[in-house]
């Protein structure tokens, strides 16, 4: 599996480190584009959380289209189509463009990260999947690590060649998803099957071992459309992923400005302070994954998160010293991002094919509705409050109740053919 995780994870996380940029750099521009183009929290919550209502329409379609045309092409479409249209953020003039840019965005992006969450069904065994979404997935923690003081410098770029600093912070950061998206096309392989870079020996092992994986589970229409659509339990775990993601982009999206709120730093100074919750929820990621990963444990260790984030979002709302605020907003980010791995180990432990590709797709869509909630909902209680606090206790809320969803998501062990025995969900 070495092999195939040097050659896998490093291009696709790149790429989920421009595509998470160029989602989420609206938080830093926001610093200087708010006041350029009159805009209030409110409206900037607002066309920040769009961004979610076109990739909720265009994501079980798009996951669906790539399990048709494969992953090399449909993934390129996505990265070259995003970055076309986050270079052309640069052109808003006011809360109509800024809406619909946003909108576009949205579904432009539509169908990436649930399409790469398939891919690795092709790619990488149950036992090893938690680990390579949690490696894949610190690509958005680097995206705050590295993104947030580029987004400082560039911001610092205020009239250089006719542009404010909020331009240049569009077009810098959309450059290299078009140049990704044409390199994917030649660097991508579909399925092991296609892969000439893979000696024989490990093809064929890994070929035989995928396909024991998905001809074994006793479970009747695990791959049908109907099954990832309407699975009560795929349901349900798309209602906790939409509010842990109420609370994590409720989070992402207005973290410069809260911490420009309680520190008064430059712009510079905020995007790199900014940089440290992402990059101490990088190392909390890998460390979950990996204890979930030797457990085999996927449930508590998702609810686990869920609720620290939960405890760092409430501290932060009640502590007033700057510096103990600070770190409850690290403790936040822990949680929300360290959530991901083992919460996307569970659907692919009994979705397989169409039923994969239909279920992963719905529950990133409808989870990702919470997108839109939650930076409205803090944009709206600024606008009413005058601060953050009200905002910040109601993601909260939300992270307590994803956990306990899917703490109560009851397990079963599903016997394979040969007697060995997978965890799996039960209906509920």
């Amino acid at each position: 599996m070495r092999r195939i995780r040097r050659r896998l994870i490093p291009f696709l996380a790149l790429l989920y480190l421009i595509a998470y940029l160029d989602r989420v750099n609206v938080g830093f521009a926001a610093l200087q584009m708010n006041s350029a183009l009159g805009l209030s929290s409110q409206v900037y919550g607002f066309g920040a959380g769009i961004f979610f209502l076109g990739y909720f329409l265009f994501e079980v379609p798009s996951n669906l289209a790539l399990a048709r045309v494969g992953a090399r092409l449909w993934i390129a479409r996505i990265a070259i189509v995003w970055g076309l249209v986050s270079i052309a953020m640069l052109f808003i003039t006011g809360p109509r463009s800024f809406y619909a840019m946003r909108f576009l965005l949205g579904a432009a992006e539509a169908g990436f990260f649930p399409g790469i969450v398939l891919y690795f069904t092709y790619w990488f065994p149950a036992p090893d999947r938690a680990r390579a979404i949690a490696h894949f997935s610190t690509a958005s923690m680097a995206a705050g690590i590295v993104g947030a003081p580029l987004s400082g410098v560039l911001l610092s770029l205020r009239g250089a060649g006719g542009l404010d600093g909020w331009q240049w912070l569009f077009l810098v950061e959309g450059i290299p998803a078009v140049v990704l998206g044409i390199v994917a096309l030649f660097y991508l392989t579909d399925r092991p099957e296609d892969a000439q870079w893979l000696p024989a020996e490990e093809k064929a092992w890994l070929i035989g071992a995928m396909r024991r994986e998905r001809d074994a589970l006793e479970r009747p229409g695990a791959s049908s459309v109907r099954t990832g659509l309407f699975d009560p339990m795929v349901w349900r775990l798309a209602l906790s992923m939409f509010l842990v993601v109420t609370s994590g982009y409720g989070f992402s999206f207005f973290l410069p400005q809260i911490v420009k709120a309680f520190s008064g730093a430059s712009d510079l100074a905020v995007g790199m302070w900014t940089a440290i919750p992402f990059l101490v929820a990088a190392i909390g990621m890998v460390s979950v994954a990996t204890h979930s990963d030797r457990t085999g444990e996927r449930r508590r260790h998702a609810a686990a998160c869920a609720w620290l984030a939960a405890v760092g979002l409430t501290a932060s709302s009640l502590l007033s010293a700057p510096a103990a605020r600070f770190a409850a907003l690290s403790i936040a980010a822990i949680g929300l991002y360290s959530f991901t791995p083992p919460f996307w180990s569970l659907p692919t432990a009994f979705l397989r094919g169409d039923g994969a590709a239909a279920g992963i797709g719905l529950i990133n869509a409808v989870g990702n509705l919470g997108g839109f909630l939650g930076p409205y909902v803090m944009g709206w209680t600024k606008d009413a409050t005058g601060d953050y606090l009200a905002g910040l206790r109601f993601l909260a809320a939300a992270a307590v109740v994803s956990g306990i969803l899917v703490i109560t998501a009851r397990l079963k062990a599903s016997r394979y053919r040969d007697g060995s025995a997978s965890v799996a969900l039960q209906r509920w």
